[in-house]
């Protein structure tokens, strides 16, 4: 008899078969991605252009049957493309509201950076609480609801800093960078007889998504494993070399992320070796060094090395 876990460890393989037929070689990074979109997370692509950023987030559009809409961020894009307006209806006069390009399954925010600081603080309440809000008038996003935001960590000349709640929003930041010679010529061969995204197909619906959400959120999570997050978020706090630690924002994403991976992994519950996998991960991004540390050359990625080898990982009988 099949569990639910092999259920999910089952779909998961499948659906990273078919993404892997148009991003060639970045296998880890799938996962990750995989991993953010069943915690209900948002996922940050910090990377140079040109590197299947784009063929990524439509790849799991596609695989996961979900509606999909691409902004390319620039400053003249405002916040009401974002979110929506509202409009006269010229034969009845009543206002109606207009959706904006949030209003979608799976949104990609390309080089989210280069516009600026209003516009990107129209995606938070999308990002935090599934709806927009517009002349007072809340609008439910489609669920499920996952923003894949990229931007480009070079060459910061017409570039805005993401605001730091919107950093403390993304689930993850991930890099997929340059392939290998060997996946770049097997990417070259891929699309000699086409584009290999137009032959992926839906591999379940989007009920059935939210329904292996679901099961990643009744994931177990004992409390030594909650003790043990808990400690390495707090030692973000106290390392001399941290100006400002992580959240409690923090603390919610290491734990569903880990909970993704345990589930991926074939079991209900979640390991300290769960937590460790995703830490750095969901946390560096959250981070903001000293002057003296960023001075001598130091990494957010790591300070939270060095945590991991110094906080005591509990063992579970």
């Amino acid at each position: 008899m099949q569990t639910k876990e092999t259920n999910i460890t089952g779909s998961a393989q499948q659906i990273l078969n078919q993404v892997r037929k148009a991003v060639v070689g970045k296998d880890s990074v799938l996962l990750w991605v995989l991993a953010a979109i069943l915690s209900k997370g948002h996922i940050l692509l910090e990377d140079i252009p040109g590197v299947g950023k784009t063929t990524m987030a439509l790849a799991f559009s596609r695989v996961l049957d979900l509606s999909y809409s691409r902004m390319q961020f620039t400053p003249d894009v405002l916040p009401s493309d974002v979110t929506g307006y509202t409009i006269p209806d010229q034969k009845t006069g009543e206002m109606y509201y207009q959706p904006g390009a949030v209003l979608c399954n799976l949104f990609l925010a390309d080089e989210l950076n280069r516009a600026t600081s209003r516009t990107q603080s129209a995606l938070l309440e999308a990002m935090e609480e599934g709806q927009v809000t517009v002349d007072g008038i809340s609008h439910q996003l489609p669920q499920p609801f996952v923003v894949i935001a990229t931007q480009n960590p070079t060459g910061a000349a017409g570039t805005s800093l993401l605001p730091d709640s919107q950093m403390d929003r993304f689930t993850v930041r991930l890099s997929l960078g340059y392939p290998s010679p060997k996946d770049e010529a097997a990417m070259v061969l891929s699309r000699q007889s086409g584009n290999p995204l137009n032959t992926l197909q839906p591999l379940m619906t989007r009920q059935q998504l939210m329904e292996l959400q679901q099961s990643v959120e009744e994931t177990f999570v004992s409390d030594t494993v909650v003790n043990y997050i808990v400690a390495l978020i707090g030692a973000t706090r106290q390392n001399e070399q941290i100006l400002r630690g992580a959240s409690p924002r923090a603390t919610l994403a290491v734990t569903a992320m880990a909970k993704a991976v345990a589930r991926l992994r074939g079991r209900d519950y979640v390991v300290p070796g769960d937590v460790r996998e995703v830490f750095i991960h969901t946390v560096a991004h959250r981070l903001l060094l000293t002057p003296r540390a960023e001075a001598q050359g130091a990494t957010a990625e790591q300070l939270l090395r060095h945590i991991l080898e110094h906080t005591d990982a509990p063992k579970l009988r």
